[in-house]
């Protein structure tokens, strides 16, 4: 970091250089780069998908949703690739113009609905299905706050900590501080309320959790930017105690296979199509047919 105070120009400007891990993807205007249709399969629910934490809390409700006995529920998951710009093409643009994952479309109806950001595609689906959303007034309310809250509070976890802990071209220490605070004090929020409830909306596992898991449970298990050290995720004990119950669901675990294209080769299940695929299709099994 140079001593030099940076001073913004008047009116700021591209700079397509500007680095990062996804710099190659980032660009200040929407739409289409491509042509390209997207694929569909033999199940109503089509997901396009890449398994980021936004991305698996669409595949662990859709697994939790088939494990409680919810047919309906049966779905295609296709992977889109985020770092070749799977998201820019015109198929991706027309289910999410705001060219990210995930993104869902539901031709159970007619015309086929699209749905698009993951907080509001877990309310479409507890709704579609009646699953995972309290039917008692105040713990569907409670649900609904976290559900928000996570929506509010990630991209400070995800684009603001993460970004500069695990992915900018440069640490700097003023914003991996700034959002380390933050991070820290958002993990002292959970662990208060966890003290005194089960889960998210009390007694009973919600979209609260299934939204709020993959960020935070990733963080405090370790699996996201190897940051659980720095932050000490150890010292948040009720954080701790619900993140390892939520992650021994069998459907969490089905759940975060699906669309994941790194890590081992027995966690990664590109496409899903049918429940045998975690069975007979992972990266493992197929590289090693190859």
């Amino acid at each position: 970091m140079t001593d030099t105070p940076y001073i913004p120009p008047r009116v700021w400007t591209w700079d397509k250089a500007n680095g990062g891990q996804f710099a190659n993807i980032n660009r200040p205007i929407a739409g289409p780069t491509h042509d390209k249709a997207l694929p569909v399969g033999k199940h109503p629910l089509q997901l396009y998908s890449l398994a980021t934490p936004n991305g698996q809390k669409v595949t662990i409700m859709l697994e939790e949703l088939l494990e409680a006995g919810v047919s309906a529920a049966e779905y295609d998951a296709w992977l889109i690739r985020i770092g070749d710009g799977d998201q820019f093409s015109s198929g991706f643009v027309a289910v999410n113009p705001n060219s990210k994952i995930p993104a869902l479309m539901d031709h159970s109806v007619s015309p086929p609905q699209r749905v698009f950001e993951s907080g509001a595609i877990l309310l479409y689906l507890a709704e579609k299905f009646g699953k995972f959303l309290p039917a008692d007034p105040a713990a569907r309310t409670a649900a609904m706050s976290w559900l928000f809250w996570q929506m509010g509070s990630a991209p400070l976890l995800g684009g603001g900590f993460g970004h500069f802990y695990a992915y900018a071209p440069e640490k700097y220490e003023y914003p991996i501080n700034r959002y380390a605070m933050e991070v820290k004090r958002q993990f002292d929020v959970l662990d208060r309320h966890l003290a005194d409830n089960a889960y998210m909306a009390g007694d009973s596992y919600s979209i609260a959790d299934i939204a709020i898991w993959p960020w935070y449970g990733g963080v405090a298990l370790n699996r996201a930017y190897e940051a659980a050290e720095f932050l000490d995720t150890q010292s948040y004990k009720h954080v701790l105690r619900w993140a390892e119950q939520i992650d021994a669901r069998p459907a969490v675990t089905r759940g975060r296979m699906v669309n994941k294209a790194s890590g081992p080769l027995e966690e990664q299940l590109h496409e899903r199509h049918d429940a045998g695929d975690f069975a007979t299709k992972t990266q493992d099994k197929l590289e090693g047919a190859a």
